[in-house]
């Protein structure tokens, strides 16, 4: 009896240690893919062998695709760019550059009579670069008198106005300021790589000095129109929220590898005003966006962290892309196993939701709605059976088994778009959002200071809420330190209406 027990215990014990050996298999298959591997969650992208082999007729093929002849398979066919080239360039000044012989080439060579020009033809298109180039504006201004008033013993005389400037007792104009605030948020090039191009221009500007002019342009001209737009996106009835790690060097009481946080706030698709807002924080406690966005009563799509729980009023809605993400990366290396069919059938269910989205872009808030509980709730209904079903075939601590759960776990939220037209499916809005300070993350790697932390997300906030309104981001920076600097908004707060990206003449001036 001893032996039969000794015998199950070791036949349990191995059957345990098999299950660990796969999970082990699949996390370093996982971290593998995740460091190696694409990052693009678009399934057509996926490595050859797992989606594709499901379902490539259906993702490749194209019912609109012109069948190629005979003689384009046989033979070499030249493409025409022509089309494609003046599009690119159409918005770009053109020079006319005429290449004609010299006065004294203009003979004829058989009998030296003179040349007379009889046409010209088109040869080819050229872009030329000009290099940037710095010079120095010495500011004076005019004084008038009135002589008449002298003769009179009246001396009266005037002085003509001078701009105010973007920084007191600086020599930054609004051009230079705007430039380095869009070299370094936009193009994400570093102060320590501009301070080697200002040198090559014949200027010593130090990283030091670009830091400190950030810092006050933000903290005077930026900020006061922040929070004009944060009383606005509080008004909307449909918001995006995200979060990422910031590491923070000389925060109080913390050490220097602590992550702080950098979050994100976008109004919907479909609100009145595009706005994006950042928002620095030393951590990713709730009780941040539930400061943030007080006030705010409507529908907040975020992931599924528990700390937007803490923000009272809202509906959450979660996002299918995490959903779907969980799927793709369930899907294991061995395409032969269960597990791909099963991850690979996950996949396919939120695709197909996100292809019927494709379709309702166009339509009405009412239509919207209508059309996602004709066509998507039956798709939703099939994917839930489908999960009740699936959870008990898999080991729970699995990539599937964790995809699975996350989608039981969460099923209300992930509901919640249906009960507006003017929802989203997705939080993609605020992902890509933020994606432009990861991406620059990555080059500058941590902020100097808590303070220069704030004055990025004021910068970041200006510049993608810019772009989310069609605006040029370095001319729009340059509206902004021009013009707000000589504006009485501290006595007069509605003045700052006509510095925000969607007033007219912004629009009209920033393009």
């Amino acid at each position: 009896m001893s032996e039969v027990k000794s015998v199950k215990t070791l036949e349990n014990r191995i059957t345990e240690l098999e299950k660990e050996n796969k999970l082990l298999h699949e996390t370093v298959h996982h971290l593998t893919r995740k460091l190696f591997g694409r990052s693009s969650e678009k399934t057509s992208v996926l490595s050859v062998g797992q989606m594709s082999l499901f379902d490539e007729a259906e993702t490749e093929s194209n019912p609109k695709a012109v069948e190629p002849d005979l003689k384009q398979i046989e033979g070499y066919q030249r493409k025409k760019f022509d089309g494609q080239r003046k599009e690119l360039l159409k918005d770009l000044p053109h020079e006319k550059r005429f290449c004609t012989l010299l006065e004294n080439d203009r003979s004829c060579e058989e009998c030296q009579t003179t040349l007379v020009s009889v046409g010209e033809e088109f040869v080819r298109t050229e872009i030329e670069f000009i290099p940037a180039k710095v010079r120095v504006i010495d500011i004076y201004r005019e004084t008038f008198e009135c002589r008449s008033c002298r003769k009179n013993n009246l001396p009266y005389m005037e002085k003509a106005p001078v701009p105010s400037p973007v920084i007191q007792h600086s020599m930054a104009s609004p051009s230079t300021v705007a430039w380095v605030m869009h070299q370094k948020f936009v193009n994400a090039l570093p102060l320590y790589r501009q301070e080697k191009e200002w040198k090559t221009l014949g200027v010593e500007l130090s990283r030091a000095t670009m830091a400190n002019w950030i810092m006050v342009a933000a903290r005077d001209w930026l900020t006061p129109l922040l929070q004009r737009m944060h009383q606005k996106l509080l008004e909307e009835n449909f918001l995006h929220a995200d979060e990422t790690p910031v590491q923070v060097l000389n925060e109080e009481g913390r050490k220097n590898t602590t992550d702080s946080y950098m979050w994100v706030y976008s109004t919907g698709k479909h609100c009145k005003h595009p706005i994006r807002i950042f928002e620095y924080q030393p951590g990713r406690s709730g009780k941040y966006p539930q400061k943030f966005l007080k006030g705010f009563k409507g529908y907040l799509h975020s992931d599924a962290y528990s700390g937007y729980q803490k923000v009272e009023g809202i509906t959450r809605c979660l996002c299918w892309a995490h959903v779907r993400r969980n799927f793709v990366e369930a899907l294991p290396k061995d395409i032969h196993s269960p597990e791909a069919t099963l991850a690979s059938d996950g996949v396919r269910f939120c695709n197909e939701l996100f292809e019927i989205e494709k379709t309702l872009e166009g339509c009405s808030r009412e239509e919207r709605q209508s059309e996602r509980l004709k066509q998507e709730q039956p798709v939703l209904e099939a994917f839930w059976v489908w999960v009740d079903y699936t959870k008990n075939k898999v080991l729970p601590k699995s990539k599937l088994g964790q995809a699975l759960n996350y989608a039981i776990n969460h099923k209300q939220e992930l509901m919640n778009y249906l009960l507006d037209g003017n929802c989203a499916i997705s939080n993609n809005l605020a992902e890509n959002s933020i994606r432009p300070f990861t991406i620059g993350r990555k080059n500058w790697l941590f902020s100097g200071s808590p303070k220069g932390a704030t004055a990025s997300a004021a910068v970041y906030s200006m510049i993608e809420t810019a772009k989310a309104n069609g605006l040029n981001p370095y001319k729009y920076l340059c509206f902004i330190f021009k013009e707000l600097p000589g504006v009485q908004f501290g006595q007069y707060p509605e003045f700052l209406e006509d510095y925000l990206p969607w007033s007219p003449d912004v629009q009209a001036v920033c393009k």
